[in-house]
């Protein structure tokens, strides 16, 4: 029998990748059909993205049936595999995340310090509420979350879900290992990065290529600064040689926003002044993406697609749920359960590591404690993802502050209160939890789709 997919915020300008990482691998996962669902105001878009994967599909041969629908629930019936990729609010949101914590002189970046805060509590309740969707009508499935903030999502569906079928995806693993592989002139493939930590919180301890330690060479080159080694979307500003020789750990480009916070800051200001907000730029280019997707004869993904940062999430996510189809037992970086793989957390927190991937889902690999340079700041980190999870759910204000202040980016008792005050507000229209009213005592959450 066939395998079906449905891919849930299907008009996103990411999902042509998808789809050819689907045709891409049909010899060994051989999908059947294909749903593409988004929300009415993302109609126009779905529309565009349905017609261009039809071309890309008719161009490539396979057999492969495609619709796209507004109703999710018709959707998921008989569903093997449901790919998430919404953003709550859509790009104005994710302005507002940036926008008001810059007015305040802190960090504005879409998953990490108060717009990340604000992007976990406006997409919670709505996968939340998808994946009650899911095991009710399509209990076997796997839903494969690659919506950000991936780590905190994960963990609350995987906690507050009856539905336990779920993988965290984030492509920062993929780009590391990538970067890393060109750096050392060798192919992807070669090369192995043991990771620890948390998503877009996670470190490298080892890389192997070919099985051959050569994890000093990495570090020593990390050491130059001409080195780029940070997706489309993060300015890279290198590292120094004391902060790699002292913590002997490989970085990824995310750590910038913790260990580079004033320079990150001024560079982030500066580029505001100058080109507004990321997901302003993200929105012209957003634009120009959908006016070349309009075009009649284009049946294939188009270069450009790549300026935008989240690129290469398909080849993830694709062989993630090849992996899982065809009981590979192959090795894979996702965000899963802990179950003993960092004995510093509990069983029951989400890390991003690598693991085995079986037809049950991932096995986390061991990799002992947390080395004492980071142990401290990861066991914050996860803390305060934990204050997120709690803040989306109950809507309770204060849970909402202590998470603001919690965050190693903010920090500020005073000025989290001014930042969460105009948060709460910018996004009172996605926040139902905090400003819905109740019915038999409880919360009533607005229906996204």
């Amino acid at each position: 029998m066939g395998i079906k997919v449905v891919i849930v915020g299907g008009g996103s300008s990411y999902t042509p990748e998808l789809m050819e990482g689907i045709l891409k691998r049909h010899e060994s996962f051989p999908v059947e059909e294909v749903v593409l669902v988004d929300i009415e105001d993302g109609k126009e878009k779905l529309d565009i993205i349905g017609n261009l994967a039809s071309r890309m599909i008719e161009a490539s041969g396979k057999p492969i049936k495609l619709s796209w629908t507004l109703n999710r629930r018709e959707a998921f019936v008989g569903a093997d595999y449901i790919a998430t990729q919404i953003r709550v609010g859509g790009l104005k949101a994710r302005a507002a995340d940036e926008r008001i914590p810059l007015s305040h002189g802190f960090i504005g970046q879409e998953t990490n310090g108060a717009g990340g805060v604000f992007k976990a509590l406006r997409t919670i309740p709505v996968l939340l509420d998808l994946a009650k969707d899911v095991h009710e009508i399509c209990p076997e499935a796997w839903i494969i979350n690659f919506t950000n903030p991936a780590g905190i999502v994960t963990e609350a569906l995987l906690k507050h879900s009856p539905h336990q079928k779920v993988i965290g995806v984030c492509n920062i693993p993929y780009n590391m290992k990538h970067s890393i592989a060109e750096i050392l002139e060798v192919k992807p493939q070669a090369v192995q990065i043991e990771f620890v930590g948390m998503n877009h919180f996670v470190f490298g301890q080892k890389v192997l290529v070919h099985g051959v330690n050569r994890t000093q060479e990495v570090l020593d080159r990390l050491c130059d600064d001409r080195v780029d080694y940070s997706p489309a979307n993060i300015v890279n500003l290198g590292w120094s040689k004391t902060f790699i020789e002292s913590t002997r750990l490989l970085p990824n480009p995310y750590h910038q926003y913790y260990f580079q916070t004033r320079d990150v800051l001024h560079k982030d200001l500066q580029a505001f002044q100058e080109n507004g907000t990321r997901a302003e730029v993200v929105q012209s280019l957003e634009k120009s993406l959908f006016e070349i997707y309009k075009n009649p004869s284009l049946s294939e993904k188009p270069k450009e697609l790549e300026k935008r940062g989240g690129a290469f999430y398909s080849d993830v996510a694709c062989s993630l749920m090849d992996s899982i189809h065809n009981n590979k037992e192959d090795i894979q970086t996702v965000n899963t359960r802990n179950d003993g793989a960092i004995a510093d957390l509990p069983d029951d927190a989400v890390i991003e590591v690598n693991c085995v991937i079986t037809k049950d889902g991932p096995k986390p690999i061991a990799v002992g404690s947390l080395p004492p340079t980071i142990k401290g700041i990861t066991l914050q980190m996860k803390a305060f993802e934990e204050l997120v999870v709690r803040a989306a759910i109950s809507g309770n204000y204060n849970d909402a502050y202590t998470s603001l202040v919690m965050n190693p980016l903010v920090a500020d008792e005073k000025r989290s209160k001014e930042v969460l005050d105009e948060l709460l507000d910018a996004h009172r229209a996605h926040l139902p939890q905090f400003y819905g009213g109740k019915e038999n005592g409880k919360q009533v959450h607005a229906k996204v789709y």
